[in-house]
């Protein structure tokens, strides 16, 4: 992991939100583990969720009502939850390997045990999930483009279309090259070596995230057709690996 600090608000909100969690189940906690950008050192207090697994022996609705008055206050909609068994996570591993391979590599335990560092994950499950993930992102990509196409706001359907693209491409890297980077400019460094790719759409795509810049409907258009044909070019390649 590559963790930074977070603003100090957030970790004052991660703090209470794993005392009051554990007021609540005590010793049916197992684990709370902070995942993603907020773990990985690339938080954006603007663009980036705050992403938490929390680990339970009973994840029944009946169990998992019990924290939902804390979930709905105000204070904590920032904090993405989602809920395991430590038996889901074994279980799951070979259906979702691009999500626990992410999380694995780039989290932080803020209370139990770390049930992730031992957790084995078959990469042979790996191509099809990045497969089918990015064929039905290209399908999608299209759909919301010709819809929204005339959208003033079509830049921000752009960026939220690239970022949830980022978690695919970093694991066709390491399909490729049997590692991958977790840092946005990397995993785009890596895509253009390893697949001879001229990715300068999507680094301008990049470039304006970070900066939080707006961009104009008409390169907003041009850059979704740049992005558009880099994703069907790298379905392509992923269907011969």
């Amino acid at each position: 992991m590559n963790a930074a600090r977070l603003p100090d608000k957030i970790e004052r909100l991660l703090a209470d939100f794993v005392n009051r969690a554990r007021d609540i189940y005590r010793d049916e906690l197992v684990s709370i583990i902070l995942y993603g950008s907020a773990a990985s050192g690339e938080f954006s207090a603007r663009h980036s969720n705050v992403n938490i697994a929390v680990i339970l022996r009973d994840t029944s609705l009946a169990n998992l009502s019990r924290i939902a008055p804390l979930l709905n206050k105000y204070k904590f909609r920032p904090l993405k939850v989602i809920f395991f068994t430590e038996i889901y996570i074994k279980n799951s591993a070979d259906v979702f390997p691009i999500e626990f391979l992410d999380i694995k590599e780039n989290h932080k335990i803020l209370y139990g045990s770390d049930l992730l560092a031992g957790l084995k994950i078959d990469i042979k499950n790996l191509r099809f999930q990045c497969e089918q993930e990015l064929k039905s992102k290209i399908l999608s990509v299209k759909r919301v483009y010709l819809a929204g196409m005339n959208d003033p706001d079509l830049d921000k359907l752009l960026l939220k279309f690239f970022t949830s693209s980022l978690h695919v491409l970093r694991n066709i890297l390491r399909l490729k090259k049997g590692s991958a980077a977790y840092l946005k400019g990397e995993i785009l460094d890596g895509i253009a070596v390893e697949f001879h790719i001229d990715i300068s759409g999507m680094k301008k795509i990049l470039a304006a995230k970070t900066a939080d810049r707006r961009l104009p409907r008409k390169d907003a258009a041009a850059l979704f057709n740049s992005f558009v044909n880099d994703l069907e070019k790298i379905s392509d390649i992923v269907d011969g690996l």
